[in-house]
């Protein structure tokens, strides 16, 4: 009699714990089915700062990753209106989140102006021109700025240079870049005399000098502004994601490397 009841106390053990296994399975597989991939393309003036808060926000949000795609705000821009699969934009420039906003891919509400940054003349740490302000642009032989028709740097750029009537002198001096990093490249590694790039990526650059920092009436306002694709197909986690970068958090790593809030 004994051995019957130790086998049904056997049996009902394992069928026990096979319920056990069987409902950790289905809670596992729940949790793999809500994992959500976000994408966000972001100027890649942005890189360093939202590398950042993309590991703080995944720590808070497990269930969520986040794809960067960094590029040029322009060439992002036409990405999007093309039908790239993309759930929020972070550009450097308004103009080209405007376009998007205009075409009906970004409504305005699910938009805002987050972060400030400055335009700044850098030279190589070696460098012998003995450059002083924009004017001393002059003295370079070869200038580094982003394509202006598609890097927001390169347009800010072009506009200061017009407008201190620097321009037509320096026009065939220009080296064009793809975007604000390959300009920053080559005035690292001497290829160009000068550049001008942001004030964000020549701070975290130990192979170059900012000469000088380019007046705020020379150009148009330097703000970055983020918002959610319309047909974003991870609402509920884009709107997670764009919440954040406006935190508290975010906004200590925004400063941290260098960009500035918006009066």
């Amino acid at each position: 009699m004994k051995k019957i009841y130790f086998m049904i106390f056997s049996i009902m053990l394992l069928v026990t714990v096979g319920t056990g296994c069987s409902n950790d399975e289905a809670e596992n597989t729940e949790m793999k089915a809500e994992q959500v991939e976000l994408t966000v393309s972001a100027a890649v003036s942005l890189q360093d700062a939202l590398n950042d808060i993309k590991d703080s926000f995944e720590k808070e949000n497990v269930n969520v990753k986040v794809n960067y795609n960094f590029g040029a705000s322009g060439a992002l821009q036409q990405q999007i209106s093309q039908g790239a699969p993309v759930d929020l934009f972070f550009s450097a420039a308004e103009d080209k989140f405007d376009k998007l906003v205009d075409e009906d891919l970004i409504e305005e509400k699910n938009g805002i102006d987050l972060v400030g940054n400055k335009l700044v003349l850098v030279v190589p740490k070696d460098s012998d021109k003995e450059m002083e302000s924009l004017k001393d642009l002059k003295k370079a032989t070869k200038i580094s700025i982003g394509t202006p028709e598609s890097v927001p740097a390169g347009q800010y750029a072009k506009q200061t240079l017009e407008n201190m009537n620097l321009w037509k002198e320096v026009e065939d001096r220009l080296i064009y870049a793809k975007d604000v990093r390959q300009v920053l490249t080559y005035v690292e590694t001497g290829n160009v005399d000068a550049g001008l790039v942001y004030k964000t990526d020549a701070m975290n650059s130990s192979k170059v000098d900012i000469v000088a920092t380019a007046k705020e009436d020379l150009h148009d306002p330097i703000i970055y502004p983020v918002g959610i694709i319309n047909n974003s197909s991870h609402r509920k986690e884009a709107q997670l994601f764009y919440d954040y970068l406006q935190s508290v958090d975010s906004d200590k790593v925004f400063k941290k490397y260098g960009f500035e809030d918006l009066d």
